[in-house]
């Protein structure tokens, strides 16, 4: 499908990403940049791609594609990086979670005649690292946000390609973007950091067994916790406005439900608890809680509905290919 893919950035995004690219053949050669020594070693290692480097430019030199998954703070930093080395007619693309910002940093560098197409796979673990596998993005939503004038024959091009690892194209504009990844991404996962920090903070007070004795439900809901503090910090930082405004209704909605406990309203309770399993089931029914190999997603999955994107299509099945990973991948 493409000659060379460039691939800056290899955490779990991006290893998942060679991963597919080499089972399905959507690349005669696979180049992964990364500004971290052992995690370029332990990629190399995996046999994730062709060559390996800790200079970007070098990776994304003479690219097809290059797929940039890197902290939405550094995007603009790395686009100034390539930009000299990227080619006319090659396709860029960035997979953050906060659109407005990513563009706001990548697109003034981008040279004429690159095709700058940002794209948010809805899909990940909390895992750092190479922490990937071929099929993360399995019946998952990839969001792309292309920008006024962008070529359509490079959308499509990406498009395919996205479908090709097997996930499903929506496209929406950045903002509605952010909007929508604050509540059903951002935000859960500042409720799990923050009642874990609760409950850290309440067994100092009373020592008490809090954690020791958490049971299923404390810990399915405070799984988002274990992400990268980095990736969050990150977050906050670049969707701040979102966020905040995500926050706002949150909190406006806890304290009717606070009131109605308060009162012992048992109705207005029943109700509120009825309305939110039917979303939840709903969820389910559209087959975003878990993926074929059983992981259970993050929320950035399984919250995502189908209003998110005005185009959508699904993707076909693809025989695996055959190629040299280690076979314990």
């Amino acid at each position: 499908m493409f000659g060379k893919i460039g691939l800056v950035g290899i955490g779990p995004i991006g290893s998942s990403l060679a991963r597919v690219i080499c089972r399905e053949r959507l690349a005669g050669h696979i180049a992964i940049a990364s500004g971290g020594i052992e995690t370029l070693k332990r990629a190399e290692k995996l046999k994730l791609g062709d060559t390996y480097t800790t200079e970007a430019n070098e990776a994304v030199r003479g690219a097809d594609l290059v797929v940039v998954s890197v902290p939405v703070g550094a995007s603009g930093a790395v686009a100034e990086e390539i930009e000299p080395a990227l080619k006319e007619g090659a396709i860029l693309t960035e997979v953050g979670s906060a659109k407005v910002s990513a563009i706001a940093q990548m697109q003034p560098v981008v040279p004429e005649g690159v095709h700058f197409i940002p794209g948010h796979p809805l899909t990940g673990t909390e895992k750092s690292g190479d922490a990937g596998f071929a099929d993360l993005f399995e019946n998952r939503w990839c969001i792309l946000t292309p920008l006024e004038g962008t070529d359509l024959t490079a959308l499509e091009k990406l498009s395919e390609f996205w479908r090709r690892c097997g996930a499903n194209i929506g496209t929406t504009d950045p903002q509605h973007h952010d909007t929508t990844l604050a509540l059903v991404s951002h935000l859960p996962h500042i409720i799990a950091y923050n009642i874990v920090g609760t409950a850290a903070d309440l067994e100092t007070v009373t020592k008490s067994k809090v954690i020791k004795y958490s049971a299923s439900g404390f810990r399915d809901l405070t799984r988002l916790a274990a992400s990268d503090p980095r990736t969050w910090h990150d977050m906050c930082l670049h969707n701040r406005d979102a966020i905040l405004e995500m926050m706002a209704r949150f909190l406006e909605d806890l304290a009717h439900l606070q009131r109605a406990i308060r009162w012992g309203e048992g109705d207005k309770l029943f109700d509120f608890f009825t309305r939110a399993r039917a979303i939840r089931c709903s969820i389910i029914e559209e087959g975003q809680n878990i993926d074929a190999s059983g992981y259970i997603p993050s929320a950035r999955q399984s919250g995502i509905r189908r209003s998110l994107a005005q185009q959508t299509a699904p993707s076909p099945r693809h025989p695996q290919g055959r190629c040299q990973l280690d076979p314990s991948l």
